[in-house]
């Protein structure tokens, strides 16, 4: 017993475990699982054949694919492009660097009904740019890419800002050296720079995504709020709440709230293989 109290006190560097620990674990509590427990039980008070009439009804049904599917695939592309932002800001020096460095923290102070607003202005049929489109065939308002668009603006700082850090800590020394040897940029991007990367890319994707999940303010704006069609799960949620149908918004959050939590442990586990792999390399 002394053994394993003595290796559960160990990672604590600072005095006062025991204050500290508690107030932790008072703190999560009161604000993270009470409330998550009491949106269960709100849901459990269903019959469960109320609950899954709500929860698997086409209008629920296309919300989720609508939500996710457009989560994932906004937090794909901010995989790839906040790589690039963060390649270019943390390698390159040029004139502005620090504006754009600036612009990227904007989609934080911005309300999200501010965002949404604006990508309305721009990419709406009349539009700054959704003038041109329309000619081409491209609808972006009222669509699953007006969606995408707007969870990728609100999403796109966690993917920068994770991998940024990452692509300074990478060692500059190993890629000059492999390059001296005869390695391809390609070689060395797939060989050393990806490797060290990785965590903090999934780390970001997996922040991306569930800032994307639990959106509402800017996609309000432009996705027209069509039922099967650009309805997402938490306009869907508020309007159960609307009418008074508590349990039923509820329902809702419970489902969104599994699927959210296994994606993200899926993620995460992910994550914890892409540390473990870099490690063994390292050692």
């Amino acid at each position: 017993m002394a053994a394993s109290t003595r290796t559960f006190r160990e990672p604590s560097v600072l005095p006062g475990f025991g204050l500290t620990f508690g107030f932790t674990t008072f703190f999560l509590s009161v604000m993270v699982l009470l409330p998550l427990a009491a949106l269960v039980l709100v849901a459990a008070s269903m019959h469960w054949l109320d609950f899954w009439h709500v929860v698997a009804s086409p209008r629920a049904l296309g919300s989720y694919r609508l939500s996710f599917g457009a989560s994932l695939l906004a937090a794909s592309v901010n995989a790839v492009f906040g790589f690039i932002i963060a390649w270019t800001l943390t390698r390159y020096d040029f004139p502005g660097r620090k504006m754009v460095d600036a612009l990227i923290d904007m989609p934080f102070a911005l309300p999200t009904a501010v965002s949404g607003i604006a990508l309305t202005t721009v990419f709406a049929r009349n539009g700054w740019i959704g003038r041109y489109l329309e000619p081409l065939g491209v609808h972006v308002t009222y669509t699953w890419i007006g969606v995408t668009l707007a969870l990728t603006l609100i999403s796109m700082p966690f993917t920068v800002r994770a991998v940024q850090p990452a692509l300074a800590e990478v060692q500059r020394d190993l890629e000059d050296a492999a390059e001296t040897l005869g390695a391809g940029r390609f070689t060395v991007f797939r060989r050393i720079i990806l490797p060290t990367v990785l965590p903090a890319l999934l780390t970001g994707f997996t922040l991306s995504f569930a800032r994307a999940v639990g959106e509402y303010g800017s996609v309000i704006f432009i996705a027209g709020n069509l039922p099967l069609k650009t309805e997402i799960t938490p306009l869907l949620i508020v309007i159960h709440l609307e009418e008074f149908d508590y349990r039923g918004a509820a329902a809702l959050g419970v489902v969104m709230l599994a699927i959210s939590f296994v994606m993200l442990l899926a993620i995460n586990l992910l994550q914890a293989w892409g540390r473990g792999r870099l490690l063994r390399r390292r050692s």
